[in-house]
Formats: structure tokens, C-alpha cells, sequence
């Protein structure tokens, strides 16, 4: 076998591999031989069955079985010789040439073909001990404490039927059936059966509840409102629409107590159990934000300090999974880029910058967990799992047996623990200093976060 590399160009590689006939034809020999001493065919006793019928019959197959493993063989002497780490799996070219092909399959004629892959770039780590960053802490207060049981309490708020023929007020329930029209068409989305409402919760789009005001079980009446100018979906933003609403019900709401009872309803002894419940669970979101805000700072750092070649394969395939998502997104929502105020042009460009950000964020973060040694155990992939399988009630099983069969998508599973050990890791050997801040700072969305 002979290998010559024929390009080495920034991250690309190829080489063009010959395989001589000779080798080929001894190859086929030892196959084929083999086969004699089992093969099972009518007319000839076992064993005594001619090379050169065995080779008419199976001659093509066994040679197409040879030369995949003579590509593989190939592949890992280019690999292990030149010492090269892959981006991608490496491209084949055969002859075009069908003369050529039949003489290769009959080992008469030489194996040639070429090999092209691209590698993934070198570039050094360095220290992080002088990355600087702040993490936003926010104190939980009583009076958020109190507001969230408010909450809870709200709608957990038992309502009591009203008398037959009374009207109903802002805070009531009202169960309704409606059915939504726009230029007398009824439209996607617009119908609702047995909808529970509580009139003056803002549930429903601005002019909605108020409407409702008033009315009486088994009442009909058409309510009239005009879909926000920014309304999710596109072809329903700004448009005016008729709801044909009929009230099956109207309930009052009973007083509000918040008390060791609410608590008892929700699973715990006492109201001060629950404070503690809540205030736990809030700080553990915000714990979570803040840790979501770290790692984007840390992030946004990185990717200013380092810059080196990116493979183009690897952008490619990143760029065509953000850019099927915004197709996906425009198709759901029926907004355009003119909506959006930009062109497809100007996206592209935008959404490329993400692409190549995120790889570049992924080549370095990869680099960082192999000299650290950052390891991902079995048990954890498990646990992951068992939280994604949850997510799909019914499906349990089916879900578990997809991720546990596909090596793939079980990687998909191990890939953001190993960057989250990693992000962690890095974050230790920085420079992070806390800094209180109101929770509205806290949670106040960062700019393009969404992109990011």
C-alpha cells in the first residue's frame, strides 16, 4: 500500500492511496479459500468446490469486502503516521471510471483513490488564573417570599357557584366555549372548549376579559379585540378578530387564606414549612441564573482571548443546524426577515458569526477537559437520562431504549455535562468576584442572549 499526501493546506489534508492489484488478487486468494473449506454448493462435495467457480460466483462481493477494509486500513496509517487528530470523518473518491472499478473488483487492476479529511487545529491554552469575571448575587427577600405564596394561594383559590341568572364580576371564574373568526374565517389556535378564565388575570389577549364582565351562564356573546401589533404568531399580529364566546359557568372566588391549611394542601406541616419551601426554591433559581450568567461572561471572555482556524466542515454543519431551526421558527410563526428588520442576507451573516463562535467555544472547551482530565462518569450520563425519559410521560420506555441503542444520541446526553464540568473547572482556576445586585438586575435578560 502506498499513501502520498498531496495537499496540506491551512486544516485540509488529502492523500492518494494505491493499493496494488497483486495485493489485492492475494487478499482475494486467502478469502476465498477460507470459503472453500466451508462453502456448501450443489454438485460439488464440501471442500472440493474449484477456486475459479468459487471466484465467479463470489469473486465481486468478497473483493468489495476487501476494499472497504483496505480504505479502512488506509484510513488509520494516514492517521496514525501523521499523527493527525480528525475534525470529520474523512471524504473518499474512487475512480469514476467503470473499467477501471471492474478490474479492481476482478484484482486485475491497481486500487487507487483519494483521501480528504481536515484536522482539527493546535493552538495553546494558556492560564485562566487572570480571567476576571463578576457573578450577580441576589438576596431573597421576605416580601418575595410572600408574594410568591400569594401566588400559589391565588390559584389554588377554591371559587363557589353562582346563583342562577347573576352576573359575573372582574375575579370571577368563568368556564367558556369559544370559537375565533378574523374577516368572518375561523383560524388556527382561535377555538377553545370548557376554558377555564379568571376574568382580570390578564390571560387572555388585552379587551378579552373585560367583555366578559357581566355575564351569565349559558349566555352567548361576541367579544371583539385586535390581536397585538407584536403578537407571536405573524399572521395574527395586529388583525381584528370576533369571538363567539358561550359562559357554561360563573363562580365566585372564596376568601383568600394563607395559613398552616395552605400549607397542609400543598404537602407540608405548617406555614413556616412552606416559607422555607419557597424561599429554598427561589434561591435556588436564582442560584441558577446567576450560574447561567457566569458561564456566559466566562464565554463571552474566551471567546475574545482565543482565535485560531476553524475546520470549515465542522462551521457548515453548526451554521446548517441554527439556520434549519430560524426556517423552522419563521414556518411556525409566519414571520419573515423583513419583519425582523434585517434580510436573509444580513441573518446569514449573523447567524454564521454564532456558528463559528460556538465551535470555536467547543474546540477550546474540548481541549480544556482533556488536559484536565475532566471525566464524565457512567452514573451521570444515567441520571441525565432519567431526567430527559421523564420528560416524556407515556413514552418512557421508548425514549429510554432510543437514547440506550443510539451511541449517538446518548452522546448528545454526555456532551453538555462534560462542558458544564468543564465551564466549572475553568471558573475555579478565575478570577470571580460576587457582587449583590436587586433580583430585577438579576433577571433582566442579556442582550442577544437568546442567539448566544
Amino acid at each position: 500500500m502506498q499513501v502520498t499526501e498531496t495537499l496540506s493546506e491551512g486544516l485540509k489534508r488529502a492523500y492518494k492511496v494505491v493499493m496494488p492489484a497483486g495485493d489485492l488478487a492475494t487478499r482475494l486468494d486467502g478469502q476465498l479459500t477460507e470459503m472453500k473449506a466451508k462453502a456448501r454448493i450443489n454438485g460439488f462435495r464440501p471442500g472440493k468446490v474449484p477456486m475459479a467457480h468459487l471466484k465467479k460466483l463470489y469473486g465481486k462481493s468478497v473483493m468489495a469486502d476487501i476494499v472497504q477494509s483496505a480504505v479502512n486500513e488506509a484510513n488509520q496509517k494516514i492517521v496514525s503516521d501523521n499523527s493527525l487528530r480528525l475534525a470529520g470523518e474523512p471524504k473518499i473518491e474512487f475512480p469514476e471510471d467503470k473499467t477501471e472499478v471492474e478490474r479492481v473488483l476482478a484484482a486485475e487492476g491497481d486500487l487507487s483513490y483519494t483521501v480528504s479529511l481536515e484536522v482539527l487545529p493546535k493552538f495553546e491554552i494558556g492560564q485562566f488564573d487572570d480571567v476576571a469575571l463578576e457573578r450577580f448575587v441576589a438576596e431573597v427577600s421576605d416580601a418575595e417570599v410572600d408574594e410568591a405564596i400569594g401566588k400559589m394561594a391565588e390559584r389554588a383559590r377554591p371559587y363557589t357557584p353562582r346563583a342562577e341568572g347573576e352576573a359575573a364580576e372582574s375575579g370571577d371564574k368563568v368556564t367558556i366555549d369559544f370559537l375565533g373568526r378574523i374577516d368572518g374565517e375561523a383560524f388556527s389556535g382561535g377555538e377553545g372548549k370548557d376554558t377555564d378564565l379568571v376574568i382580570g388575570s390578564s390571560t387572555f389577549i388585552p379587551g378579552f376579559e373585560e367583555q366578559l364582565v357581566g355575564v351569565r351562564a349559558g349566555e352567548k356573546r361576541d367579544v371583539k379585540v385586535t390581536f397585538p401589533a407584536e403578537y407571536g404568531a405573524a399572521h395574527l399580529a395586529g388583525k381584528d378578530a370576533v369571538f363567539e364566546v358561550t359562559a357554561k359557568t360563573v363562580a365566585r372566588p372564596a376568601e383568600l387564606k394563607i395559613d398552616d391549611e395552605l400549607a397542609k394542601s400543598f404537602g407540608l406541616e405548617g406555614l413556616d414549612k412552606l416559607k422555607a419551601a419557597v424561599r429554598a426554591n427561589l434561591e435556588g433559581e436564582y442560584s441558577k441564573v446567576s450560574r447561567g450568567k457566569l458561564k456566559r461572561a466566562l464565554l463571552d471572555a474566551l471567546d475574545k482571548r482565543y482565535s485560531f482556524e476553524l475546520p470549515p466542515s465542522l462551521v457548515e454543519q453548526e451554521f446548517a443546524g441554527i439556520w434549519g431551526q430560524v426556517e423552522a421558527e419563521q414556518k411556525r410563526t409566519g414571520k419573515t426577515f423583513e419583519d425582523e428588520k434585517t434580510t436573509e442576507e444580513a441573518a446569514r451573516a449573523d447567524y454564521r458569526k454564532i456558528a463559528e463562535r460556538r465551535v470555536r467555544l467547543g474546540l477550546l472547551l474540548a481541549e480544556v477537559g482533556e488536559k484536565a482530565e475532566v471525566k464524565v462518569s457512567d452514573d451521570e450520563v444515567s441520571a441525565a437520562l432519567v431526567e430527559r425519559v421523564r420528560q416524556f410521560p407515556g413514552q418512557e420506555k421508548v425514549v429510554w431504549d432510543y437514547y440506550r441503542k443510539n451511541a449517538e444520541a446518548l452522546a448528545s446526553i454526555r456532551a453538555p455535562l462534560f462542558e458544564e464540568k468543564v465551564v466549572d473547572h475553568v471558573i475555579g482556576l478565575a478570577k470571580v468576584t460576587d457582587k449583590v445586585v436587586p433580583k430585577e438586575e438579576l433577571l433582566k435578560p442579556d442582550e442577544d442572549e437568546e442567539a448566544a
